[in-house]
């Protein structure tokens, strides 16, 4: 049974049962079915469906913002201003949003003022370390944002307007305080709950220690640590290091094949996780399925160049692509034979390439049969100077539009629904996995001299998705030093957490927006079919009589216009706070330096 979080599910489910006891004789009775605050405070079951609400609230979903870094783009011209680097303080902003945070304070105050009997002792603490769980988590997203903020901690009295207005705190203050509310949920909080079953999905000790350890890691990252000062990363890495220690004391491990991480719910990799269920908590994964294969929605998240690349051969050297040669037969024939066919599980468990069958059980009977290639490839046209997509063509009076890239997201994708049931689908997000804990402890291992640890977390991921050890057992890792093995953990985050929310947080709390800066405009593979040649949807690009009818064209700009490139601001690493928020402050809110404001979000 999945834990829903809906609030009203178990509100509704307690005033039925409170209902079959209220038909009494006489009007000399209390009405149970009269839901007020006063009830909520004196019902166990009440109290506990009021964390279920925050948990619905503020527990993350699935994300389909590749478009927002290097992942993959959803339309032509549709790079972010931000990425482009046209800022301005009025455009470039984060606001606070305190709503949850209060919601949780309320919670917090009226469970230490609980009248004796109505929670266990134990109860009572396990639930406030839920709570600060997701007070810290609130706190941490507005200052991983702009820096610090309003450290509010108690319910406000809305009659006193005055004690409203509330100074930004410093930054190291509202880190001091986040780590504090998730020690204390670590204090509280099971590794396991006894009811395993009926309470999966709760926050545990060990997801709270997880979430501790990634906020220390973002604290000692350069975005706040720009004069590394090592002390942070050594604390960073003690709270890593027993994160992972008790995820594997907890019985958290890798799970032994990649893809099934998403489609083998509950699995050991499971650490914080949002359930999805049909019909009171379905998920759509509409939007990120080729046209016609979807409803609605479609053509989110198509892979470019760099994502195409980031997943290694399946000796572990990097896959690269040396488009001087392309012109080259035997280069490009080895080129795709290798882009293809000796790549590591991630690739295939992440990108579906056209080619190949399509996962889900769609037809667009008799133009595309279940379990024949949906091709979505490309032919250049000379005499219009152009590529053209072959989708109409192989699969002929196909409807829809052809995609922009050839390759779309796999990751995550219920494969066991059809379009027209998009809004059924079922597969939980993982917002914390072990793998993630791992490598946090790599990083924070190697930025305190730890190389060697490092380099094992990556050979241990590197392992699981398929890669050979090879000689040496180095699993294709040749770094040796801690800028190397620096350089290798930010090219492995991107292919083990393509599509998970990680990649542009990740180069912006390293300040290295270069990365992105560096390859221009966004680029993409397109596989063109050679002149003569024809394929059918039973063919299989996989098979190297199909796949040798395609060669391999670099794209220089699929936004094909000069003005979409990345060329993001390296001097604002901050967010600002809206104008519109600074005025209703009555000046106790400063700006962001950066902005032009008094306020350092270093300090």
């Amino acid at each position: 049974m999945k834990f829903s979080n809906k609030l009203l599910t178990i509100m509704l489910a307690g005033a039925a049962a409170l209902g079959s006891q209220a038909c009494k004789k006489g009007l000399d009775y209390e009405n149970n079915n009269n839901l007020n605050p006063e009830t909520v405070w004196q019902d166990s079951a009440m109290i506990k469906a009021f964390l279920s609400d925050i948990y619905g609230r503020m527990m993350p979903g699935w994300p389909f913002n590749g478009n927002s870094s290097d992942e993959g783009m959803s339309n032509v011209r549709s790079m972010p201003d931000y990425n482009r680097g046209i800022i301005s303080v009025s455009s470039t902003t984060s606001g606070l949003n305190y709503d949850q945070i209060d919601r949780i304070n309320f919670f917090l105050d009226h469970l230490a003022e609980l009248q004796a009997g109505v929670l266990s002792p134990v109860t009572n603490q396990r639930l406030q370390g839920e709570a600060k769980f997701w007070r810290a988590w609130a706190y941490f997203g507005m200052v991983n944002n702009v820096g610090g903020v309003p450290l509010i901690l108690k319910t406000q009295d809305v009659t006193n307007v005055e004690a409203l207005f509330v100074a930004r705190n410093k930054t190291s203050e509202c880190i001091a305080q986040i780590v504090k509310d998730l020690d204390d949920a670590i204090a509280a909080l099971p590794g396991v709950y006894p009811n395993a079953a009926q309470d999966y999905g709760r926050i545990t000790k060990v997801a709270a220690m997880a979430f501790k350890g990634k906020v220390l890691m973002q604290w000692a990252s350069p975005l706040f640590n720009p004069t590394n000062d090592q002390a942070r990363w050594q604390a960073a890495y003690t709270a890593t290091k027993a994160a992972m220690d008790e995820a594997v004391a907890q019985g958290h491990a890798l799970h032994p094949n990649f893809r099934k991480i998403w489609s083998e719910e509950r699995n050991k990799e499971v650490i914080m996780v949002n359930q999805f269920l049909y019909p009171n908590h379905p998920n759509n994964f509409n939007s990120i399925r080729p046209e016609p294969l979807t409803k609605d929605a479609s053509n989110t998240n198509q892979p470019i160049l760099s994502l195409l690349l980031a997943f290694p051969k399946r000796d572990g050297s990097p896959m690269l692509l040396d488009k001087a040669q392309l012109d080259n037969d035997a280069y490009n024939a080895q080129f795709l034979t290798d882009f293809y066919t000796n790549r590591d599980d991630r690739f295939y468990s992440t990108v579906f390439c056209g080619g190949t069958p399509y996962p889900t059980p769609d037809e667009v009977a008799p133009i595309y049969v279940k379990g024949n290639s949906f091709w979505n490839v490309w032919k250049y046209d000379a005499g219009q100077a152009k590529f053209v997509n072959m989708l109409n063509v192989i699969h002929p009076s196909m409807p829809g539009n052809p995609s922009i890239t050839g390759f779309f997201q796999r990751k995550g994708l219920d494969t066991t629904v059809t379009a027209g049931l998009g809004g059924q689908a079922q597969t939980d997000w993982v917002e914390i996995r072990f793998a993630e804990v791992m490598m946090n402890y790599a990083e924070c291992a190697n930025e305190t001299g730890r190389t060697a640890e490092a380099i094992q977390v990556m050979k241990d991921i590197r392992k699981r998705a398929g890669i050979t050890p090879g000689a040496g057992d180095t699993y294709g890792i040749t770094a040796t030093t801690k800028n190397d093995v620096r350089e290798a953990l930010i090219a492995e985050r991107f292919a083990e957490f393509a599509y998970e929310n990680k990649r542009f947080n990740d180069l912006r709390r390293w300040k290295r927006y270069d990365i992105l800066n560096n390859q221009g405009f966004r680029h993409g593979l397109y596989i063109t079919i050679k002149d003569g040649q024809m394929v059918s949807p039973a063919d299989n690009i996989m098979t190297a009589s199909v796949r040798a009818k395609f060669s391999a064209k670099f794209i220089d700009n699929l936004d094909n216009d000069p003005n979409y490139k990345f060329n993001l601001d390296l001097n604002h690493w901050f967010y600002a706070l809206p104008e519109s928020q600074l005025s209703q402050s009555k000046g106790m809110l400063k700006q962001n330096k950066e902005w032009g404001g008094e306020f350092d979000p270093l300090q």
